[in-house]
């Protein structure tokens, strides 16, 4: 996927940006929502311009350039699909330099039949992420002159799978009734790793995808804020915190989650990494103007003047802004979605003779995830685990000896 570092950073660094505006358990897509400010940005004046390029982290005059080609780049990637849809009254007139921008064929039309075209959106939804969300988040009203909406889509298969199993934990909340625990075991010690960030010790688990769509698992010190953890996951990406894999890694406690043990066995055994986590399946909403000063839309929300000129002559200001998203992660692989829309208004006596390393990370209370693209490191979603699914009826078996 060939994209701009510059857009990378920016991208990533909305991310986590919203990471620390974020609490409880949630899943949320800075990579949905940047290429619409990017739009937006590109069609506004004065202050409304300023704070989009602040919150865009490239200048305006550069921000819908760099979306059309982020949207290109990811569209090319295998398992991910994304899209950008826009839709008008018949009488409103667009600028056409500010319409040229967008990806052809993405102009439709609101007929002023809220249902109608509801309908219609939520058709779009359906159909761009795959039935993975079904309704787009905007509001219709009879002032809703336009809505500008984008959809991501990825789905990844694991390299090597997990097996189910009910979840033992000593964290409270999850041990009150049985949650769907995923284990297995690898002999690739540096797919985990643990940091140092000024917020305490972070653990990253590298669990990768069949098509370089991968996911990071992030565990940080008890008592750490989601923010602080999540934020540090972006750090890591960007090279800004060292991470010291599993394979330097001392004996003993090394990180949260995780120990390192030098461990006696009867023949000779390459050195292993075990990793315990759970499986999850979220869904959130997001009102993206209660975070309006995030997302730059303090003075694009003000409905008392307009201020998006190089959108339209017509006087325009953001009525809505949301963003429905998805993330579900299983024993065979992950698959997230993001809508985002802008509406404008181991018997005997054993001989031990030997001895191997074995890593346990064990991610058995919340913890934090980014889903990424492999190559260019970009985030597309990212979200904090709170609420595991819970585990199934029936009888539970795990082979030690499978990898």
């Amino acid at each position: 996927m060939g994209v701009a570092k510059a857009t990378v950073r920016a991208v990533n660094g909305l991310t986590a940006r919203w990471a620390d505006a974020s609490e409880g358990g949630t899943v949320f897509s800075a990579a949905g929502v940047w290429p619409l400010l990017a739009h937006l940005a590109d069609g506004a004046e004065g202050a409304a311009r300023a704070e989009l390029a602040e919150a865009l982290g490239l200048p305006a005059g550069q921000a819908a350039q760099a979306a059309r080609e982020l949207l290109a780049a990811m569209g090319a990637v295998r398992g991910l699909d994304t899209a950008v849809g826009l839709w008008t009254k018949r009488t409103l007139e667009l600028r056409p330099e500010w319409e040229a921008g967008l990806p052809a064929g993405a102009h439709g039309v609101l007929t002023g039949d809220p249902v109608a075209d509801h309908g219609a959106l939520d058709a779009w939804t359906v159909k761009r992420t795959g039935g993975l969300i079904e309704r787009m988040p905007v509001a219709l009203t009879e002032d809703t002159e336009m809505v500008l909406a984008s959809a991501l889509a990825l789905r990844t298969q694991w390299l090597s799978p997990f097996h189910e199993v009910e979840l033992d934990t000593a964290y409270e909340p999850w041990a009150v009734e049985p949650r769907l625990g995923l284990r297995r075991r690898s002999a690739v010690l540096d797919r985990v790793g643990v940091a140092d960030t000024p917020g305490g010790h972070v653990t990253e688990l590298k669990v990768l995808g069949n098509n370089a769509l991968d996911v990071h698992l992030l565990l940080g010190e008890e008592g750490m804020q989601p923010g602080h953890v999540l934020r540090a996951g972006v750090d890591i990406l960007a090279g800004r915190r060292a991470v010291v894999p599993g394979t330097q890694l001392p004996q003993g406690k090394v990180g949260p989650g995780l120990r390192v043990q030098k461990v006696r066995c009867t023949r000779p055994e390459p050195p292993s990494l075990d990793v315990t986590t759970v499986a999850y399946d979220m869904n959130a909403s997001h009102d993206l103007l209660e975070l309006h000063r995030l997302f730059g839309l303090t003075t694009a929300r003000d409905t008392s003047r307009g201020h998006l000129p190089g959108i339209s002559s017509a006087p325009l200001a953001i009525g809505s802004a949301r963003q429905n998203t998805m993330a579900k992660f299983g024993a065979l692989g992950f698959e997230a979605a993001a809508v985002s829309a802008y509406g404008a208004v181991g018997a005997g006596i054993p001989d031990l003779r030997y001895v191997t390393t074995r890593i346990s990370a064990a991610f058995d209370r919340p913890f934090g995830f980014l889903a990424l693209h492999r190559h260019t490191r970009l985030v597309l979603t990212a979200g904090w685990v709170t609420d595991p699914a819970p585990a199934p009826e029936y009888d539970w078996d795990w082979d030690d000896d499978e990898g």
